[in-house]
């Protein structure tokens, strides 16, 4: 045979060959952002039953033709001012918002071998938190109260409640505060009450229900957000506010110290949300929807600084 005929059918092989071969697998990105953006999907933490904050809304359907996995709920099975926020800040980063609902403590205990992007739950910055989360800017602050049965007269102020059985959210700031260990970035914090014995629940709302049952029944008091008591009192539970606020705290998005995934051009977009919501008002207009005050200004002041991430 012709060597040039040999060569000719030889460089036809080998160029089939190369055509037929399928393309080099692309590199998963070592981007957390780069990833959401590529999945199209915010991943977000929240809680199911933390009203008027987040709450899963009674044979809601899902949306149609969503990317969100089959585990993942979608925006409108869900109703709640954390909700509203999250849908936003996902807006504002062109992706679609997905919510799961794990465990509270899974949450504020970090290593979330990425099985979410971020949490939208009403989490307070404290020391504690910082060791395994970042945190965002703030998105709004909320007073902390005590509540008590709306039949009590043994107590006339928070401070009364030394010695009480006081119910609250277990792992949250509201614990915290009863053992004297809690602390704010920012805040000076006066614990009022001394000696008391906490119960821990779930949520706060179980720990409402229980109060509910009658003063001393099962618990003396429970200490939650304001706006969560008294979105009780409109659902007809018979308790009662005590006293003014004992604390106030700065409510933020978290991130995954523990990551795998590179999160700083992640966290530098979503603080870029919430401070554009924040300029814009509609952190403010949600607030007042939700609560009929403004409870989001004074975070926008907040300084990232304070938390030396």
């Amino acid at each position: 045979m012709n060597l040039r005929l040999v060569c000719l059918i030889l460089a036809a092989a080998l160029l089939l060959t190369a055509c037929s071969s399928p393309p080099p697998p692309t590199a998963a990105p070592a981007d957390l952002l780069a990833a959401i953006q590529a999945r199209g999907t915010l991943r977000i933490s929240t809680d199911p039953a933390y009203p008027p904050q987040s709450e899963l809304v009674p044979e809601a359907k899902r949306v149609a033709n969503s990317k969100c996995a089959s585990d993942e709920r979608t925006a409108s099975e869900f109703s709640g001012f954390d909700i509203d926020a999250a849908v936003e800040i996902a807006r504002r980063l062109g992706v679609e918002p997905c919510f799961v609902t794990p465990d509270w403590t899974l949450i504020t205990g970090g290593n979330w071998a990425g099985r979410w992007d971020l949490s939208v739950g009403s989490m307070t910055i404290t020391p504690e938190r910082l060791e395994k989360l970042y945190f965002s800017q703030p998105y709004y602050t909320t007073p902390a109260a005590f509540f008590v049965h709306t039949d009590s007269t043994r107590f006339a102020a928070a401070a009364d409640l030394s010695g009480a059985t006081i119910g609250g959210c277990s792992g949250c700031t509201y614990e915290f505060y009863v053992d004297g260990s809690l602390a704010i970035p920012g805040e000076s914090i006066d614990f009022v009450v001394k000696n008391a014995a906490f119960v821990g629940y779930e949520s706060d709302l179980p720990a409402l229900q229980d109060l509910s049952l009658g003063d001393g029944v099962r618990l003396d008091a429970v200490i939650t957000a304001l706006p969560t008591g008294v979105e009780a009192i409109g659902n007809g539970l018979p308790v009662k506010q005590l006293g003014d606020p004992v604390y106030f705290e700065y409510l933020a998005a978290a991130f995954d110290r523990a990551s795998s995934l590179d999160t700083r051009s992640f966290q530098a977009q979503v603080n870029a949300a919430i401070q554009a919501m924040h300029a814009d008002g509609a952190l403010k207009t949600l607030s007042e929807k939700y609560y009929g005050v403004d409870l989001a200004s004074a975070a926008g002041k907040f300084d990232l600084a304070l938390l030396g991430q």
